[in-house]
């Protein structure tokens, strides 16, 4: 997985960075390549989020780094490792995300339905429930489990209008529990949201989702509208 090799390289690299600007005294970001450098920073923390790498991994990460900048004698074969870094992220990505489920579903008020999406009411509605052949319009946001907001119609300061039966699996079947006016939480398995595949390159493969969701309306304002993807 060349984009997981990359992104460990970069993360070791602007750890011994972080480090050298430490020993000269707290890091100042003064210039305009110096910021741009920082952002790289935290697109690559994010990029590799899926790893749930541990304090005692990341500075293995900059080790290999480290040996790789300095000439040094690998500990390991690149060739030999390197393809395991997919199966490394598929295994974490997938242990981490079915925590955060399991929490999720202890939470009061939580209800696990039969998919494994598990639904929150956040503000009863008191309007009608949609069908899986409705239209829908809501406003929405959602976000990793680490907390990072990848899509929001609040954002875009227009609602989102869809299909039901046109979106992630997660979405048609936990907007159809909401009713109008009402707000919801759904916290979605990587099976009932993108997948294996993600949704790059804001969603990574095997991610757990979490949405918060406003049903504002049932039925179309303008005729044949399009589906739209959650975080697309």
């Amino acid at each position: 997985m060349r984009f997981g090799m990359l992104a460990a390289a970069l993360l070791g690299l602007a750890g011994m960075q972080a480090q050298a600007q430490q020993a000269q005294g707290q890091a100042q970001l003064k210039t305009e390549d110096e910021k741009t450098v920082y952002a790289l920073g935290l697109s690559i923390g994010r990029s590799i989020k899926v790893f749930d790498l541990s304090p005692a991994e990341i500075e293995i990460v900059k080790k290999g780094m480290t040996d790789s900048l300095t000439n040094a004698k690998p500990a390991v074969e690149l060739d030999t490792y390197g393809p395991k870094l997919q199966g490394l992220a598929k295994a974490r990505g997938e242990k981490a995300g079915q925590k955060y489920l399991d929490e999720a579903a202890k939470e009061k008020g939580a209800v696990k339905l039969p998919s494994g999406v598990i639904y929150k009411e956040l503000k009863a509605g008191t309007g009608q429930s949609p069908k899986a052949t409705d239209t829908v319009k809501v406003n929405y946001r959602g976000t990793l489990t680490s907390g990072v907001e990848f899509d929001s119609s609040y954002k875009r300061g227009q609602p989102a209008e869809f299909p039901l039966n046109g979106v992630i699996p997660c979405w048609t079947e936990g907007v159809q529990k909401m009713k109008v006016g009402g707000k919801a939480q759904l916290v979605c398995p990587a099976k009932q949201a993108y997948g294996e595949q993600g949704s790059p390159p804001t969603i990574p493969p095997n991610s757990t989702l979490v949405f918060e969701v406003e049903l504002l309306s049932i039925g179309s304002d303008t005729p044949r509208a399009q589906p739209q993807q959650p975080g697309k």
